[in-house]
């Protein structure tokens, strides 16, 4: 099953969730109807007693008035519960890290620790050609981790202090591996909304405990009145609580039922990404092993049970577990795995130790890159090789599963870039300096000009701090693009609304500098905007053919861009056509506007997923037109596919 079919499979589950929702209501309707009616009956002064008689006459007590009132009422509740936690959660990934007590690690942190995972978590996003989710950290001593948001735009990691004290590094990329198949599959999407429509059948409990509270205050405070209300309070608040207690098992029924497959599919998907099995297996193995295990102490930490890497509250049946047995992942992963687990030492590591952890850290880049192809390296990364070629086939089957060439080129790009820039790149003011150079001509003229533009736009001192920021990140080689815009994101993502709107507005000057558009001008605004500012669209039942002038508009851009002439446009867009499977109009290239392409972008995003590869592959016949493809060309298909949430890993060059 590949990325598309997964996504498809996320969006089928989705009503599958509202069914299983539907079916719980439908129970709590029925209990709850069942209770009052058994009230009533007991309420009676004449009845008789026999057990027969007494169920015919709970029967007997209900009539359709009232169930009628009793269905309104819990689904109303159900619904207006559901909608205040969607609310809640609005802010996506990051509501989830800070409800969990997460800490968002600072880029400049001097913790050796967090550095580390940091560095792992940015490997994993570049080889797999995703943004850099941010990071959050839980100071727990458990061995736990999660992904959450709503989409690729707003994910985040959260990982607890333990895991990463715990884990080896190959570890810990066992364990990143395994959410960010969470995210890629779409169970990242199905956790968000499981969350909210649970919290509305809990509710019920909530009022249920509100209104005993209530009662017990109003039985003090009237302990020589005749006033019966506190005991009719009581007697509610005990019914609503035992219906919301219910409505719980029902919610973890549905947790486990949506939950447990998944986390096998993550552990897989683990092992596929990293190419080793020992990673994620030792992480299991040393939860195991921990004293501390993978259980969390946060208040919140069962409303959030099913999102976590282990086990995260304790569960006293299997059938109401979220995870399956370590055992059973292990033996999954590692057949011949003899039952011990590992032991796992929760280690707080001294100041002194920092400098040696870092040497280490550094020491394991440098062999990976010196380990790497040294001749794929710089081809891909130099921007003078004329042209290369890619097998685009295989790299479309590799959305979600990057190699682990990939992975390597990861870190090879990692390693090449400058400390000053990594550092730069995880700030939300100096973050801005690095778009601003990337964004800078190749002609020192209009590179000046620019840079005055931008003084106008900045406050004097605020611009000569960036200054020296901007010229790096500028003299930064093509292969360094991309890496750079995905480390700089999680930054991004931290500017207050004021900031936002001025850095957009610095980002337009220096692109309308000189009063023209490059496509890789527009590539690196749209991947910014896509990424930070657009609002993710949940309808993604559009069918391709029914948009045929916006694949046009597409395909013509791309078309015309690869080619040196006419007539190689024609072509290009002919075989792209072909690949389509339906009639498009070549639109000269006087009438593509990359404003209409990004009007286009937003329509086809919205597109099945099992639709999306026809247009890629439709998108790769343009680039692959000469059968050669330059990094230009490489960046453009890649910002092009990032809008369309297809996080395309790589393209690791070949020489041609």
């Amino acid at each position: 099953m590949n990325f598309f079919e997964h996504q498809d499979r996320a969006r089928r589950n989705t009503r599958y969730l509202i069914f299983l929702l539907i079916a719980a209501v439908f129970s709590l309707v029925a209990i709850t109807t069942l209770l009052f009616a058994t009230l009533a009956y007991f309420g009676q002064e004449d009845r008789n007693e026999t057990t027969q008689t007494v169920w015919q006459g709970i029967i007997h007590s209900i009539n359709p008035v009232t169930f009628l009132w009793i269905a309104s009422g819990v689904s109303i509740v159900v619904l207006l519960g559901s909608l205040f936690r969607f609310v809640q959660l609005r802010g996506g990934g990051k509501s989830v890290a800070e409800a969990m007590g997460g800490r968002l690690l600072a880029g400049n942190t001097q913790d050796a620790d967090e550095r580390k995972i940091l560095n792992v978590v940015e490997e994993m996003a570049i080889a797999s050609g995703t943004a850099v989710p941010p990071v959050y950290l839980i100071e727990e001593e458990s061995i736990n981790a999660f992904a959450a948001g709503y989409h690729l735009q707003d994910a985040v990691i959260g990982i607890t202090r333990g895991c990463i004290q715990s884990l080896s590094r190959d570890e810990l990329q066992g364990v990143i591996a395994h959410e960010f198949s969470h995210v890629f599959h779409g169970d990242m999407r199905i956790n968000m909304r499981l969350i909210s429509l649970l919290y509305g059948i809990l509710v019920i409990g909530l009022i249920g405990e509100f209104l005993i509270r209530i009662s017990g205050n109003r039985s003090v405070s009237r302990s020589n009145s005749k006033d019966n209300s506190p005991a009719a309070l009581l007697a509610l608040g005990v019914g609503l609580l035992v219906i919301g207690y219910t409505g719980i098992f029902f919610g973890n029924l549905i947790k486990s039922a949506v939950s447990r497959q998944r986390e096998f599919l993550a552990d897989a998907s683990a092992v596929q990404f990293t190419r080793n099995p020992e990673g994620i297996a030792g992480a299991l193995k040393k939860i195991g092993g921990s004293s501390y295990g993978s259980e969390l102490k946060n208040e919140h930490a069962a409303e959030f049970s099913h999102m976590y890497f282990g086990q995260g509250v304790k569960s006293f049946f299997n059938l109401m577990a979220t995870h399956p047995p370590l055992e059973e992942r292990i033996k999954r992963i590692q057949p011949s795995w003899n039952g011990e687990f590992s032991e796992s030492v929760y280690i707080r590591r001294k100041t002194s130790e920092a400098n040696e952890t870092d040497a280490a850290i550094k020491e394991e880049l440098l062999e990976v890159v010196s380990a790497f192809d040294g001749n794929v390296v710089t081809k891909a990364v130099n921007e003078t090789a004329t042209q290369t070629s890619i097998d685009i086939e295989q790299t479309l089957t590799q959305i979600a599963q990057p190699t682990q060439g990939q992975i390597g080129y990861a870190r090879a790009r990692l390693a090449e870039i400058p400390e000053p820039l990594k550092i730069a790149a995880r700030e939300s003011f100096s973050a801005r300096a690095i778009i601003f150079g990337l964004l800078l001509d190749r002609h020192a003229q209009t590179a000046q000009h620019q840079l005055a533009l931008l003084s106008e736009h900045l406050p004097e001192n605020e611009f000569q701090q960036l200054r020296p920021l901007i010229s790096t990140a500028s003299s930064q080689h093509a292969g360094l693009r991309l890496p750079l815009i995905e480390l700089c994101l999680p930054a991004l993502k931290q500017l207050s609304p004021d900031q936002h709107n001025g850095f957009l507005e610095c980002m337009n000057v220096l692109i309308s500098a000189d009063k023209k558009i490059s496509l890789m001008e527009w590539a690196l605004h749209r991947i910014v905007l896509h990424n930070n500012y657009q609002v993710p669209s949940f309808d993604h039942n559009r069918n391709l053919q029914q948009l045929p002038d916006e694949c046009g508009i597409l395909l013509s851009t791309l078309a015309h861009a690869g080619a040196t002439n006419p007539g190689a446009a024609q072509n290009a867009f002919a075989r792209a056509q072909a690949e389509l499977g339906f009639t498009i109009e070549l639109l000269p290239k006087d009438k593509t506007r990359l404003v209409d392409l990004d009007k286009a972008l937003d329509q086809l995003n919205r597109v099945k997923p099992l639709q999306k590869p026809q247009l890629l592959k439709a998108m790769s016949q343009c680039v692959l037109q000469d059968n050669r493809v330059t990094i230009a060309e490489a960046e453009l298909f890649r910002a092009i596919a990032d809008s369309l949430d297809c996080p395309v890993p790589p393209l690791v060059l070949t020489a041609g």
